[in-house]
Parts: structure tokens; C-alpha cells; sequence
């Protein structure tokens, strides 16, 4: 009984007001519909608002119709679902490790994917179907030698972190002897080092779509786990939760998260590390909100960037991955100031 009265008392010091949370979630659903139609409906071919509801929801028949089906809504979605699946990855990795630096890219996650995935376009390009398997594999490989590197009479979350980094720059290492070795046949291979959503349609969509729903049930349901986390491996064994096993666990979740993402646009950065930041600094550290804020926040971002990347140079396109570079830096960088004050 004491333990969970004292469960309750310390949970509850992480918890944002419910009307609070539920604002900032309507808000930040507002601006994934914005950044939605602002990229659905801008390009070479404008198309308003009315129009995509029409086409979208009312099957109409009209001039644009393939544009809006074929090309624009597709690539939009994908880059949601993949915004959402990075964001929610750093935002399980943050809360696992404790360190709001951490994210997939960083920690070696994304890297193992990358790595699995460049092997298959460059190597095997006939096995593209399997990619997002196979890229689940590499990142699950990746965890598995970070875990073993760290582990030492249990797992500490600066250990991570740490044979994360180590790991990422080995396997980063990798992929650039490839790239050098097989250099007349990495075409595909440069988009998907940068991260890009051209020619991305229902194919991809169908791809990722499953372990964004099943990533996304889990980690909500994992919320909890990631607030008694936050108190420490011993508060957290003292209020009966299985710290090896959570951490295992949302870790295992983080890497099929981020291998979807990883394996439909390639290495993608900053998404997991900036917005699971940006979303902390608006509702809080509770994470029955900071997931879903998470999510929301990097699918809008990521759709947002995808749609200055086809405008600014336009009708030159840049991948997302340059254009998110470009806006991340700076804007983590003043994070970190306005955090130093």
C-alpha cells in the first residue's frame, strides 16, 4: 500500500495540468492539417484548399486528381508517418536514457539501419521490397552491440550514450568505404544518405504505415514506464517497475521506429533529436503527452521542411535531410542558449 500511495505522489510531480496537455495537443493536430494542405495544395500547380477537400473526400473527378492522389497526397503522408516515427523514437530514446541529446542518429540506431539499407541498394537492389525488414535488422543490430558495450552489472544511460556514439561512427565509417568502393553505382544511394521523400507514394506509404501503428499503440501504452524512469533506476526498482526490461523494451521500440522511418527516406537527422526537445519545452515532461506532442510535432515539421525543400529552388528539388540540416542547426543551437540562461 505504501508503495503505491508513494508511486502515486511521485508520479504525479511529473504531470501537466490535463487542460494544458489537451491544448497544446489540439494545437499542434491544427498545425499537422495546416502543414498537410499547405503541402498538398502548393507546388508548380496550386490547389486550393476547397479542391483537396473535394478530391480527397468526395472522390470528385477533376483536372488535378492525379496530381492530388498520385503524387502529392501520397509523399505527404509518408512524410508525416515518417516525421512521427523519428520524433517518437527520440522522444522513447531521450526518456530511456535520460539525456535529452539522445536520439536515434546519434546513438548508432539509424546508422545500423542506414548501413543495412545502402547495402541493399547498392548490393542487392532486387531485394528493395525487403528493405524495411532488413533495415530493422541492422538498427536491431546496432542496439544489440551498443547494449553489450554498455552493459556492466546492469545498463547506465550514459554507457549508452557513449557506445551509441562509438557505434554510429563505426558503422558511419562503413557506409562511406561502400560508397567509395562501389562509387558508379551510388545515385540511389546519396538521397538516401541525406534523407529524401521524392517520388515517395503508396508503396512506401503501405510500408511504413503498419509499424507506425504498432510503434506508436506500444509506446503510448509504455508512457507510464517512461515517467517512472525519470526518477531513477532506484526510485524506479523501488516502486516495483523492471528497469532492465522497460529499458530493453522501449529501446527495441525506438529501433523498429526509427529502421520504418530510416528504410523509406534514408538517414533523415535532426527530427528525433529536435522535436521531442521542442515539444518538452512546450507541455512538460509528463509523457502521456509528450508522445503524442512528440509525434504530432514531427510529423508537421518534417511536412513543413518537405514542402520549403520543393518550393525554395523549385524546379529543383532538395532532399528534406539538406533542408532540415539547415533549419535544425541553427534552431537547436538556440535551444541550447536559451536553455544556458
Amino acid at each position: 500500500m505504501f508503495i503505491r500511495i508513494h508511486m502515486r505522489m511521485v508520479i504525479n510531480a511529473f504531470r501537466v495540468p490535463m487542460s494544458k496537455g489537451v491544448l497544446v495537443i489540439v494545437a499542434l493536430t491544427a498545425a499537422v492539417i495546416l502543414a498537410t494542405g499547405f503541402s498538398i495544395g502548393t507546388g508548380a500547380v496550386r490547389i486550393s484548399l476547397s479542391e483537396i477537400w473535394l478530391y480527397v473526400f468526395h472522390g470528385y473527378d477533376g483536372p488535378m486528381k492525379e496530381i492530388v492522389w498520385n503524387i502529392r497526397l501520397p509523399r505527404t503522408l509518408v512524410g508525416t508517418l515518417v516525421g512521427a516515427n523519428l520524433a517518437l523514437s527520440g522522444a522513447l530514446l531521450q526518456g530511456v536514457m535520460r539525456n535529452s541529446l539522445a536520439d536515434p542518429h546519434i546513438i548508432g540506431v539509424s546508422s545500423g539501419a542506414g548501413l543495412f539499407g545502402i547495402i541493399v541498394l547498392i548490393l542487392f537492389p532486387h531485394l528493395w521490397s525487403m528493405l524495411t525488414p532488413i533495415a530493422f535488422l541492422g538498427a536491431s543490430g546496432a542496439a544489440a552491440i551498443i547494449y553489450l558495450l554498455a552493459w556492466k552489472d546492469g545498463v547506465q544511460p550514459v554507457r549508452l550514450i557513449l557506445a551509441g556514439v562509438a557505434v554510429s561512427a563505426f558503422l558511419g565509417s562503413g557506409i562511406s568505404a561502400l560508397l567509395i568502393f562501389f562509387s558508379d553505382r551510388v545515385n540511389g544511394a546519396l538521397v538516401f544518405m541525406v534523407g529524401g521523400l521524392s517520388a515517395k507514394s503508396w508503396p512506401e506509404l503501405e510500408i511504413i504505415l503498419p509499424y507506425s501503428l504498432i510503434g506508436m499503440s506500444l509506446a503510448f501504452i509504455g508512457s507510464s514506464h517512461l515517467n517512472i524512469l525519470a526518477l531513477g533506476d532506484s526510485n524506479a526498482r523501488g516502486l516495483g517497475l523492471s528497469v532492465e526490461a522497460a529499458r530493453f523494451f522501449l529501446t527495441a521500440l525506438a529501433t523498429l521506429l526509427a529502421a520504418s522511418a530510416v528504410s523509406v527516406v534514408g538517414l533523415l537527422g535532426f527530427v528525433g533529436l529536435i522535436v521531442p526537445h521542442s515539444a518538452r519545452l512546450l507541455i512538460g515532461s509528463d509523457y502521456r503527452f509528450l508522445l503524442p506532442a512528440s509525434v504530432l510535432l514531427g510529423a508537421a515539421v518534417v511536412t513543413f521542411c518537405d514542402t520549403l525543400a520543393r518550393l525554395m529552388f523549385a524546379p529543383l528539388e532538395l532532399p528534406v535531410g539538406i533542408m532540415m540540416g539547415a533549419l535544425g542547426a541553427p534552431f537547436f543551437l538556440y535551444l541550447l542558449r536559451r536553455e544556458a540562461r
